[in-house]
Parts: structure tokens; sequence; C-alpha cells
């Protein structure tokens, strides 16, 4: 809960404060075609690498293998995609390593390392008997 507050407060005035400080280093029209840029060409690029993607996903069909890596992959491309349509450089600069296969791939690895990590409890495997029915026939 308090990451999600963290980000919801956090990210929109980071990028109000790179909004200001970019645009008073390059100017106001500068920065808004900067971030129309980064949308469009980093959109079309994620396009592209999401057909890439796909095309990878359906060679490891054909050879009847999981496609799991093409699929978290997509994922993360489709997130990619979403962070560079949102105005803001912060956010364009987490997409672009989203869109990045080597700086995807790092990333990925990294966020699956860190899940197996915490998902490495113990259980005990054992029966169990419902008690409360035999109470009542004791009464």
């Amino acid at each position: 809960m308090n990451t999600v507050l963290f980000l919801l407060i956090g990210v929109p005035l980071l990028e109000i404060y790179l909004f200001i400080k970019i645009g008073s280093q390059i100017g106001a029209f500068n920065t808004v075609l900067l971030i129309l840029a980064t949308a469009i060409l980093g959109v079309t690029y994620a396009r592209y690498e999401g057909f890439n993607t796909l095309k990878s996903g359906i060679g490891q069909i054909l050879k009847n293998e999981l496609p799991i890596y093409q699929i978290i992959s997509g994922a993360a491309l489709a997130f990619a995609s979403v962070l560079l349509i949102f105005p803001g450089f912060a956010t364009d600069v987490v997409g672009i390593l989203f869109i990045i296969p080597f700086t995807r791939k790092l990333i990925l690895n990294r966020f699956i390392r860190t899940k197996k990590k915490f998902n490495n409890k113990k259980y005990i495997d054992g029966e169990y008997e419902d008690i409360s029915e035999n109470d009542d026939k004791k009464i």
C-alpha cells in the first residue's frame, strides 16, 4: 500500500520537477516537441520489438516449447509502451529501458530472481481431521 501511494505521489512530482528543469534549459516548445518525439518513436520501436517477440514466440510454439520468456517480454513491451505514451522524462527513460532487448532481459532476470527469493517458503504437508462432528456425538 505504501509503495502504491509513493508512486501515485512521487512519479508526478518527479515529472513536474523534470519538466521545469529541462524546460528552463531547452525552452518550453522544445520540451513539448521532445515529449511528443519520444512518445512517437518509442511506441513505433515498441511495435517493432513486439512483432519480433511474437515471431520468436511462434518459433517456440512450432518447436513444441512453451514461450514463457516471450510472453513475459510481450507484457514488458506493453508496459513500456504505456510508459512512453505518458508525458514525462522519467517514465520515458524507464519505458526505453524496457524496450531495448538487452536491458529488458536484465530487468526481467533481476525481477524473476527477486520473486524466486521471496517465494522459497518451506511448507509442511500433512492431513487433518475435523473433530467438531465427533464432539456432537459425545453429548
